[in-house]
């Protein structure tokens, strides 16, 4: 677990950020992540998943937002950075996130363990 934090890490330094439109939360839906990413976000009951889930939410989006932003999966972070993955309001950072920087986070997400957020 300790390489899956260092790999975290390095690419997270990697991709890039940009300003999202105030109030949206088009890419805050149920998404898997690493079991690593997931240990370091709160722990929510089932009462609260299930809540979320009948929504289409992911269960850490708040009424102003992500509430683990800091800690937010690499899925939620690669969202609006890659032509794969567009924001629907057109948002993206200067540059998009570089290819091999991209490659190695989807093999990162097929080839680890995956939970429901």
């Amino acid at each position: 677990m300790n390489n899956d934090r260092e790999t975290i890490a390095r690419l997270r330094e990697r991709i890039p950020t940009f300003e999202c439109t105030p109030g949206c939360h088009d890419c805050c839906g149920p998404v898997t992540t690493s079991s690593t990413e997931m240990s370091r976000l709160p722990v929510k009951t089932d009462a609260e998943h299930e809540a979320a889930l009948n929504e289409f939410n992911c269960v850490h989006l708040g009424p102003k937002g992500c509430k683990v932003y800091e800690q937010r999966p690499l899925i939620c972070r690669v969202f609006g950075t890659t032509p794969r993955m567009p924001c629907p309001n057109g948002c993206r950072p200067q540059e998009m996130i570089d290819t091999e920087t991209e490659r190695e986070i989807h093999h990162f997400i097929a080839n680890t363990r995956q939970v429901l957020v």
